[in-house]
């Protein structure tokens, strides 16, 4: 196969080495080859899985592929179980039907899969061997840590939301459980346990598990489930580490944009809680059911300023509330207007109508207006253009495989 890729200097050298090496010796790692008749059993039987999903005629795939596999020769050497890791690859012209299984909209795409369930996050980090291996490092660090007394507790910190648990025997079917929920939201929460003597004043009635939401009087929540039922304990614990407003950052951008659903945003002062506070409430009040359909999130004033600017506000005019749709930005009129019954629910909805976007272009709906109304009209111009959308995966980054319609 004919390479046509130029890379700049100073990397040009290794990576054609690389390459060439990839291509003109036999593989040494032990890279699984995923197809339709292997891949839940291979997922399912691996405790850590980072699979490629790449197109040979992707230059960004030809680029990884020797990186890939030299990540997987460092890490099989610290763990050496085959169970424990495994680095695999799916053709993904030869085999669109699991293309299509995990939604691939670019190339290359490096998931992440914990005994056969997909993560929501996954690998974006730099394409380098170090890199690679120690993302797989941080996802072997046991994410659960064990106190040694009650006493620890106190000392907890208060500004994360916290599960802990409280078990008879670390080896048993509750804590295995646990631990394996642990690990899928590891991200989202911090996770404690107790055993034994430790945690016996809070097994009055057996295991325990207990959730601490953010804040230094908020009350504790008990999970009341079956601690064997694997499902019904990572849904509890998912719908409390995953808040229904999450706050977006430049770590997490790309995969928040690549989620395809427009942005309902509160722009806040990292120090003003109470607005926010208003907006989780008036969202969690409102807007339940479109959760899916849209993404609700809050955002630093001062560090997505650029935004701010693109919708003519600062700062200073903070808290404000838009919706970013991929294409472009609306205003919700003033934040004020948060508490007025079904205003924001509206918003949204005239978002999905159409609405926004026509009265933007061609100024109020006629049904809309009020007697002495229309001598005042005004058309309004082309909304602004959406600003988070330049947080999307990059196509000097990945082969992107379609465009979004959007609204």
């Amino acid at each position: 196969m004919k390479l046509t890729t130029v890379l700049p200097s100073p990397h040009f050298h290794h990576i054609t080495v690389l390459l060439v090496t990839w291509f003109c010796t036999p593989a040494r790692s032990e890279i699984t080859t995923l197809d339709s008749g292997n891949i839940d059993e291979t997922l399912n039987n691996a405790g850590v899985a980072l699979v490629n999903f790449y197109a040979d005629w992707c230059r960004f795939s030809q680029m990884l592929h020797p990186i890939f596999e030299e990540s997987s020769n460092v890490v099989r050497e610290e763990f050496p179980d085959a169970s424990q890791v495994v680095f695999a690859r799916v053709d993904c012209d030869q085999h669109s039907d699991i293309a299509q299984r995990y939604r691939i909209s670019k190339y290359p795409t490096l998931k992440l899969f914990r005994n056969g369930m997909m993560m929501k996050r996954e690998y974006r980090g730099q394409r380098s061997v170090s890199a690679i291996a120690d993302f797989i490092r941080q996802q072997k660090v046991d994410p659960v840590r064990e106190l040694q007394s009650l006493e620890e507790i106190s000392t907890l910190d208060r500004s994360k939301r916290t599960i802990i648990g409280y078990f008879e025997q670390k080896n048993s079917d509750n804590y295995h459980t646990f631990e394996k929920v642990a690990n899928i939201l590891r991200d989202d929460c911090v996770f404690l346990t107790a055993h034994g003597d430790v945690s016996k004043p809070e097994r009055f009635s057996g295991d325990n598990v207990i959730y601490k939401p953010p804040g230094e009087n908020s009350p504790d929540m008990v999970y009341l489930g079956s601690l064997t039922n694997f499902d019904l304990t990572y849904a509890w614990a998912q719908d409390k580490c995953v808040p229904l407003v999450r706050e977006i950052t430049f770590e997490n951008g790309e995969e928040l944009t690549e989620e395809g659903i427009p942005f309902l945003i509160l722009f806040h002062l990292k120090d003003d809680n109470e607005s926010l506070e208003k907006f989780q409430h008036e969202v969690a009040r409102q807007l339940i059911s479109e959760k899916g359909s849209i993404n609700f999130l809050h955002a630093d004033c001062d560090k997505f300023r650029h935004p701010l600017l693109h919708i003519q506000k600062t700062p200073d005019d903070c808290p404000v509330i838009a919706i970013d749709s991929f294409r472009h930005m609306y205003v919700f009129p003033e934040f004020s207007d948060l508490a007025v019954p079904g205003k924001l629910r509206q918003f949204v909805l005239d978002l999905h109508s159409g609405k926004l976007h026509r009265e933007f272009h061609h100024g109020p709906d006629p049904t809309d207006t009020t007697p002495g109304q229309e001598e005042n009209k005004e058309v309004a111009s082309s909304p602004p253009e959406s600003s988070f959308q330049k947080l999307a995966p990059s196509e000097t980054r990945y082969t992107i495989l379609r465009d979004r319609d959007e609204l």
